[in-house]
């Protein structure tokens, strides 16, 4: 599906077709899209496979007068291993021609075209464009790690009442986002720094904006690290706990089974099918019960005096 976009000052506005200055963005797209990008503004098709990649790193390549910088944005995602995750987006453009592609639906796209409007931003430059989506995707990125930490919490809240490998599983999965999220920022801001020195005419410098741009980056960097941080000393944690609970669960069963056993070893030895003196006793079996309570008892007072119990 593409759009027309055209910003008259007041933010982006949907248009019925292509004027100079247009932002082409296209999102999904089809075969037909495709084909359109290829014939009305001969995209180099090895732009579009590389986007078309969801593997692509953060880059920019040119071919003739075309530049293509390839971003990756996060989103959420519905494969159950990872709840969040990042796919590329490409940026295309050649003196007045802008366009953008993603192969997935997100809600960054939309909402910076929301954001153009109420901010009523006047956006003439692709420069300025690309800096803007940066910036919006920076956003994002701690938008979904606020998610993630209130994640993170609630799973810390389940395994304080109780260890379950759901849960467990659960902060592994968000780890894996957090990994994603890492490397995606790291190189969108070697990309950033890259752009800083194609674009070093006058007209494109816009410096407080670039200084937004990579305060931006480098909060939403900073802060992946110090929740990826958190979480890996909470699974950690967790992990000596469970490890700790498993051998005190065996300490306690090794106690029990050598309590249980100094009975049966009793048992063992008046229960042979020999002569041992005690055929006569009249008392004899009250005494050989009363012997192995006594020496069960033992056993159970040293276990817990040593804490096995």
């Amino acid at each position: 599906m593409r759009k027309f976009l055209y910003c008259e000052g007041k933010g982006f506005v949907e248009k019925n077709a292509w004027l100079p200055n247009t932002w082409v963005n296209v999102e999904c797209p089809t075969t037909e899209d495709i084909e359109y990008l290829m014939t009305q503004f001969h995209v180099p098709d090895s732009f579009i496979n590389d986007i078309a990649d969801t593997e692509e790193r953060p880059r920019i390549e040119s071919e003739g007068n075309w530049l293509l910088t390839i971003l990756r944005i996060p989103m959420e995602s519905k494969e159950h291993k990872k709840p969040f995750t990042t796919v590329p987006i490409g940026i295309i453009t050649n003196e007045d021609i802008f366009i953008t592609i993603c192969y997935f639906k997100t809600e960054l796209l939309p909402d910076f075209i929301r954001y153009t409007q109420r901010k009523e931003l006047d956006i003439r430059n692709k420069f300025t464009l690309i800096l803007r989506l940066i910036y919006s995707s920076a956003v994002w990125y701690l938008k979904y790690l606020k998610q993630i930490n209130n994640d993170i919490n609630d799973a810390e809240n389940e395994l304080e009442k109780s260890i379950r490998n759901e849960d467990l599983i659960r902060m592994m999965q968000l780890q894996k986002s957090l990994v994603l999220f890492n490397t995606s920022l790291r190189g969108n801001e070697m990309m950033f720094s890259k752009l800083q020195s194609i674009f070093q005419e006058p007209q494109y410098m816009d410096k407080e904006l670039m200084e937004d741009v990579e305060t931006e980056l480098k909060q939403a960097h900073s802060t992946v690290n110090i929740y990826s941080d958190i979480l890996t000393g909470t699974m950690d944690a967790f992990a000596s706990i469970i490890s700790n609970n498993v051998n005190t669960i065996m300490k306690r069963m090794t106690s029990l089974s050598i309590i249980l056993m100094v009975p049966t070893l009793i048992a063992s030895f008046y229960g042979m099918n020999v002569i041992n003196g005690l055929e006569e006793v009249k008392y004899s079996f009250a005494g050989i019960v009363i012997l192995s309570i006594l020496f069960s008892a033992s056993a159970f007072i040293i276990f817990r005096k040593i804490k096995w119990f």
